[in-house]
């Protein structure tokens, strides 16, 4: 399993009976989730919290607050700096697990620059920038694509927030297939790739599509995008279906095929102060044989 210990803004504190309950930052938040079926393990501190989402039987829901919360308030870590807020889909900008990753990449990214060669990166689903924000910090240049205006600008006060510097990031706000093939064309290529995307997305017509249909097609069209010296090429996925053998199958077929190279895939999750594991999904990771 890929999990990460290093946060001291954010916890888990318990889950159950379909619900978690997390500390970010000053703040209690209660948020469902449909994995947690087993019983919580201290009720005491449900009563604490300071906000909770309700799913409606219709779809979405809403926040219920047991007290005024700021508009938006700010995480640590390590020296990265994030805006977290509830939003109205129950997410608040930040997927803590997705730290293991960062550390991750951050890591091969100053390995690569210790031996004097420039690292690329490719951010795509790039959301709010958390993992934009790990390799830019790292030293590496970082090209995100996002196709939502709005999470594009949240990623750049992230940036500005964390006082990192100018020029390291191209912000980008396209179709994140679009965007790769006209990168294949110009023949742009990126020595590190990571995809996180939805389980369900709109096309420019409005048709729905999933993940499962996609997901190959986008991972071989990125995995053509790597330079001729990669370093790593990142896949989560949050659909259930999806588990971690289906993403290192992909990333053997789509990426290790063409590039030689080591494929491996765990389920992510985070600790609960109150016992046990959270589960957050699953991540895919190829290495070059060489790093």
């Amino acid at each position: 399993m890929y999990r990460c210990m290093g946060w001291t803004d954010f916890e888990v504190l318990d889950t159950g009976e379909g619900e978690k309950l997390e500390r970010w930052g000053r703040y209690l938040l209660r948020r469902p989730d449909p994995q947690v079926i087993w019983p919580r393990q201290d009720e005491a501190l449900w009563e604490r919290a300071d906000a909770c989402y309700h799913r409606s039987a219709r779809g979405g829901g809403a926040w219920s607050f047991a007290r005024a919360l700021p508009e938006r308030w700010t995480l640590a870590y390590g020296d990265l700096r994030f805006y977290v807020r509830p939003t109205g889909f129950k997410h608040t900008g930040l997927f803590p697990e997705q730290a293991a990753n960062w550390d991750w990449m951050a890591e091969r990214v100053g390995r690569r620059l210790r031996h004097g060669r420039p690292v690329r990166v490719l951010n795509l689903f790039a959301y709010t920038g958390g993992a934009t924000l790990a390799c830019a910090g790292a030293g590496a240049s970082v090209c995100h694509v996002d196709a939502a205006k709005g999470m594009v600008q949240w990623a750049r006060e992230n940036y500005a927030l964390s006082g990192l510097p100018e020029g390291r990031v191209r912000w980008i706000v396209d179709d994140a297939l679009k965007f790769v093939q006209r990168e294949i064309r110009r023949g742009s290529r990126y020595e590190g790739i990571l995809m996180d995307p939805p389980s369900y997305g709109r096309g420019p017509g409005g048709e729905v599509w999933k993940l499962e249909d996609r997901v190959f097609s986008l991972a071989d069209a990125c995995a053509q995008a790597l330079s001729d010296e990669p370093l790593f090429f990142l896949l989560n996925s949050y659909t259930t279906g999806l588990q971690p053998a289906v993403l290192q199958n992909l990333l053997r077929i789509a990426v290790q095929g063409r590039h030689g190279g080591r494929a491996e895939a765990e389920e992510l999750v985070l600790p609960v102060r109150a016992g046990g594991t959270l589960p957050c999904g699953a991540s895919g990771r190829w290495t070059a044989e060489a790093e």
